[in-house]
């Protein structure tokens, strides 16, 4: 039996409302390190998006090279494999693969190809137990980037993008059972799988052609388990052994109640078990109040209310939420709340505004669709504006409106 440790969607380097999560990384990642002693683990398989941006600052990727170290210290034995997701800059990923090597870790941030086929010699990762036995392997299987799909011959039957992705993943798992034999086959990915439930204003519609989501079939049933990346919450798609482990932390409001954490898999031949391990929450997300809105006139007491220490650290003070009731012009709110939120040990992540359903007013889809094109500017100022103060702009802000425009049109 072999234990691999399937984790994904670090984002080292991630900020919110502009505060550094270095700190909540170093506690998360901490934990993952315990937990890989812990268990026992004899593989870590980090399904992409270990940084949050194209250009990781200096302190992400030493943060993800000290995590590899550690790692490597605390299971010397274990197969460590990490793959890019559509966040990270692949070839930079991939760059130091010297000392990738020297540390017997494998990155993979495109796919390898040699004139007969995709290298497996890159992709194909076995997992051995403590007394060296191979239990499992490991295809290592990055985010599909348009420079990765295979060609295809012939009509193609709904998107070729799904196609094109389908068709990598048969040939290289083809190719990797026609390695391996009976050994199971763990396959990694970092994509939209149809029927994952998405985090509302986290995770980027990322496949390319304008493709949303493949559906689970792409990945086939002789696959012992599929490790993925990209959808923040903990979840399985299709089948049980088809999984996101989601995020280490809360990356936006809508994630604030996942049990975030890794996930162990067990495997044994032909027989595979999956446990969630939730991490322990390095700093709490709240909401104020927690369901609906108030006034803005509570929202001091209601900030009060969650008895918070006054000399909490600033990189341990919780992030909030908060949601107002609002029925007329809003205009100065956003600063108000600020400057309220700032007599508190807590860091303002946002603020949304409530405003009542005006009686008779239309469904969404009972408008008619106009293309942005077609619609003046000053009209979608207006409107914008309307659906943000629940007032008309004033001649003031007319004013400045066409202003910006005319500097913009001059600019372009």
């Amino acid at each position: 039996m072999v234990r691999i440790l399937h984790t994904a969607d670090w984002h080292l380097g991630h900020t919110l409302a502009g505060f550094s999560r270095e700190a909540e990384h170093r506690a998360a990642l901490d934990a993952l390190v315990e937990i890989a002693v812990r268990e026992a683990v004899d593989a870590v398989v980090v399904a992409g998006d270990v940084f949050d941006a194209l250009n990781p600052s200096a302190e992400a990727q030493t943060l993800y090279f000290d995590t590899l170290a550690r790692l490597r210290a605390a299971r010397p034995h274990a197969a460590i494999v990490v793959v890019a997701g559509n966040h990270d800059p692949a070839g930079r990923l991939e760059a130091p693969g010297g000392l990738y090597r020297l540390a017997d870790v494998t990155v993979v941030g495109t796919i390898a190809r040699r004139p007969e086929g995709p290298d497996l010699a890159r992709h194909l990762v076995p997992v051995r137990d403590a007394r060296g036995a191979v239990g499992a392997h490991v295809l290592a299987v990055p985010f599909p980037r348009v420079a990765d799909l295979p060609p295809l011959d012939g009509e193609i039957a709904g998107s070729p993008v799904v196609a094109g992705v389908r068709a990598l993943y048969g040939d290289l798992i083809a190719r990797a059972k026609a390695a391996i034999g009976e050994s199971p086959l763990v396959v990694t990915g970092h994509l939209h799988v149809a029927g994952g439930l998405e985090s509302d204003g986290a995770e980027r519609r990322i496949l390319v052609g304008g493709e949303h989501a493949v559906p689970p079939d792409v990945f086939p049933r002789d696959a012992a388990y599929v490790a993925l990346g990209h959808l923040h919450r903990p979840q399985a798609v299709g089948r049980e052994t088809i999984r996101y482990c989601g995020s280490l932390f809360p990356l936006s409001k809508t994630e604030s109640g996942y049990a975030h954490g890794i996930t162990l898999v067990d495997v044994e031949g032909a027989a595979v078990s999956v446990r969630h391990v939730p991490l322990p929450r390095p700093i709490a997300c709240l909401r104020v109040p927690a369901r609906g809105a108030l006034p803005a006139g509570e929202v001091e007491a209601a900030l009060a209310g969650l008895g918070l220490a006054d000399d909490l650290p600033a990189h341990e003070r919780p992030f909030v939420w908060v949601t107002v009731a609002v029925e007329g012009p809003a205009v100065g709110l956003h600063a108000e709340i600020g400057e309220l939120a700032e007599r508190f040990p807590v860091r303002l992540a946002g603020l949304a505004l409530e405003r009542p359903a005006a009686s008779g007013e239309a469904a969404p889809d009972a408008a008619l669709a106009v293309r942005l094109a077609e619609r003046a500017p000053a009209e979608v100022f207006r409107e914008a504006y309307r659906a943000r103060h629940g007032a008309e702009p004033t001649p003031a802000h007319e004013d400045a409106f066409a202003t910006l425009l005319a500097m913009d049109e001059a600019e372009g």
